[in-house]
């Protein structure tokens, strides 16, 4: 099981606990238990959410190193582009 995976199930883990919690704590009048469903709620989400982002963020790295290693040429022409418009957008064109 992977990292991200095991995030992912631990998330809905949580939202899950925070839904049983919530109606729970709706059904007895416990505001104090059904806030604390809420918030597991929340946090199950956005461990599922940050899980989802890193597998993307992972992937787009991938392909990226990819690209690199598949085109190195094309990738130092970029990266010589890229650092050239970068320094005279913040050196600018120095007067004599």
């Amino acid at each position: 099981m992977s990292d991200t995976t095991g995030k992912k199930a631990e998330g809905l883990l949580d939202e899950a606990k925070g839904r049983v919690k919530d109606a729970a704590g709706g059904l007895t009048g416990d505001a104090k238990l059904q806030a604390e469903g809420k918030v597991d709620q929340l946090s199950g989400m956005a461990q599922q959410e940050f899980a989802d982002l890193y597998d993307d963020a992972e992937s787009n790295l991938e392909k990226a190193t990819a690209f690199v290693q598949d085109r190195p040429l094309i990738s130092l022409g970029l990266s010589i582009l890229f650092g050239t418009v970068i320094g005279a957008l913040f050196f600018g064109r120095r007067r004599k």
